[in-house]
């Protein structure tokens, strides 16, 4: 096997000086022999290789965690958290850590919160953070600071920036909200401002590529499992009854997966990676049809962005987006529902029949992260400072195979985790479910 590997090296600020690390003399460290992380220090973006083959070549990324060096004169340091688009487990716990990491680790003093996302830049009053105030955000869901969508304005949120006097910026967001971190870190760049800027990537889908998971995901798929377990009680108690369980996915159907997986209650599981279909032969009807003959009930757990393309739409519903830009969905459980019902009704006249649709969407995304989530963004916060007050800019902080490492930030930007419906996880749910592969629709 090649030994060549590419690091991908991250952007670094110049115009500081080197400064000696205040955590040598922090009480609860004492560093040792290997506390420090050297430039050398790389984690690999894949662990498996396939021995026999000689040209496979090996990219890796800078091991995150402290330096023995820092750029930052903490008492310099006035940094500015945001949180931006929808809710999440997490948010919380991962805005406490970085105000108690930067204000414990580094005596950096200067903390503030911008609300309601990119807009708050530029048209809130910021909120002046410290550990007192923030103690016990962890234990809260959504985000104190209060959160948006859309109100991305560059040249107002970097004018801003400059104006207030922010040397480093934390931005909590998702995927689109990563893209507007890139063109605020290349508008910073152009402008030769010393300001560092990171990335902590927040989507409870779990579709932010490269790293292991995003926070929140783990508590989103324990939360899945009561509206699950719910579902299987209705169906199971009911004459041909259906549980029908919309979970959160817009592009990717981790949630549902991982939910079908553990829960094992799940007959079909519906996701955005793969088309399905309703009539005919291998069809979701023709399925369903033989699991109420064989058992008497049947869980169905749909994804938000599954079926999309087969679901009605009107010209303005096809044009209609978000704040965001996203295009809107229509509620793939409702319409699902509904044409269950037809169906029945049509197949099956005066026989006994229903649905019960629970969509706990909101649910899952505003409570509290549970203890694994917790402790996972406290490293992604902790992480994050170590970079900035190193020097590194436009970079995100994340697990990649177990370890933590910094990813250039237009990187992660511009890749999706998707479910790969060929491997051997959707194996794994398609042989729980039985349910078809969708393939063969002739209509």
């Amino acid at each position: 096997m090649a030994d060549a590997t590419t690091v991908m090296n991250l952007p670094h600020l110049t115009g500081l000086h080197q400064r000696r690390n205040p955590l040598e003399d922090n009480p609860f460290f004492h560093p040792s022999h290997g506390f420090y992380i050297s430039p050398s220090d790389v984690i690999l973006s894949q662990v498996v290789y396939d021995l026999s083959s000689d040209s496979q070549p090996r990219v890796s990324y800078l091991r995150a965690g402290p330096r023995r060096d820092i750029l930052y004169e903490p008492s310099t340091v006035k940094a500015a958290i945001v949180t931006c688009g929808g809710l999440c487990p997490g948010m919380n716990t991962v805005i406490r850590e970085l105000v108690v990491g930067l204000w414990e680790l580094y005596g950096v003093r200067q903390i503030y919160g911008i609300p309601a996302g990119y807009r708050g830049f530029y048209s809130m009053e910021a909120v002046e953070l410290n550990p007192k105030l923030v103690h016990n955000w962890h234990k809260k869901g959504g985000t104190v600071l209060a959160t948006s969508r859309g109100g991305f304005d560059l040249q107002k949120i970097v004018n801003a920036i400059q104006h207030n006097g922010y040397n480093q910026v934390y931005i909590i967001g998702g995927d689109g909200t990563m893209r507007g971190a890139v063109e605020i870190f290349k508008e910073v760049s152009r402008r030769k401002l010393e300001v560092g800027i990171t990335g902590i990537p927040k989507t409870v889908d779990n579709d932010v590529g490269i790293i292991d998971r995003s926070f929140g995901f783990q508590t989103a798929v324990e939360m899945a499992q009561e509206a699950i377990s719910a579902a299987h009680v209705e169906a199971e108690s009911a004459v041909n009854g259906i549980g029908l369980v919309k979970l959160m996915g817009r592009s990717t159907g981790h949630i549902a997966l991982h939910a079908t997986l553990s829960s094992r209650d799940v007959d079909c599981c519906l996701i955005p990676e793969m088309s399905f279909y309703l009539e005919g032969k291998g069809g979701l009807f023709e399925f369903l049809e033989q699991r109420l003959k064989n058992h008497g009930h049947a869980v169905l757990v749909v994804a938000e962005g599954a079926g999309q393309e087969i679901i009605p739409r009107n010209e303005a519903q096809r044009q209609e987006t978000d704040e965001s830009g996203n295009l809107v969905f229509l509620d793939v459980g409702v319409w699902l529902k509904s044409a269950l019902k037809e169906w029945w009704e049509r197949e099956h006249p005066g026989k006994l029949f229903t649905v019960k649709y629970i969509d706990p969407t909101y649910m899952i995304r505003a409570v509290p992260a549970n203890a694994i989530d917790n402790l996972y963004c406290t490293l992604l916060a902790h992480s994050a400072i170590h970079g900035v007050m190193a020097g590194y800019t436009g970079f995100v902080s994340g697990p990649i195979n177990g370890n933590y490492a910094y990813i250039p930030l237009e990187e992660v930007a511009q890749t999706k985790n998707e479910v790969n419906t060929s491997d051997h996880k959707w194996a794994w749910v398609r042989s729980v479910t039985n349910q078809p592969d969708f393939i063969g629709e002739t209509v």
